[in-house]
């Protein structure tokens, strides 16, 4: 499938790593995902019913990344991805790619951040 849906950058506050002082105060997660299915439907209908709705994928998101503490952002990448799947079964999702930056990592170094991006099917 080609066609997709992409949200970009976005932000979200969250408690999440490995250490103790990175989950006791809520600092910046950036995501990325990308959702791929039919849009001709949508495309040709002008109907919202048939294709998905980008704030109920910001607001999984936003669930996830603002919710339960993991210590990984492979778990925050792997949770959203899961979500986002059986959320949008009906719709026809085949595939979604999700990309999860931290950019405040406690590393004894000056780089950007660390991020992973994931690609899983139904």
């Amino acid at each position: 499938m080609t066609d997709r849906i992409a949200l970009t950058n976005m932000r979200f506050q969250g408690r999440h790593g490995v250490l103790e002082e990175e989950r006791a105060q809520a600092q910046p997660f950036e995501v990325d995902v990308e959702l791929y299915l039919d849009l001709k439907p949508a495309g040709v209908s002008d109907d919202l019913s048939r294709t998905v709705d980008y704030r109920d994928v910001f607001e999984i998101c936003r669930e996830v990344v603002e919710g339960p503490s993991y210590q990984l952002i492979e778990t925050l990448a792997e949770t959203v991805a899961a979500r986002l799947l059986a959320g949008f079964k009906a719709a026809g999702l085949s595939e979604v790619v999700v990309r999860v930056r931290k950019p405040k990592v406690l590393l004894p170094g000056l780089l950007d951040g660390a991020a992973v991006e994931i690609r899983r099917r139904p």
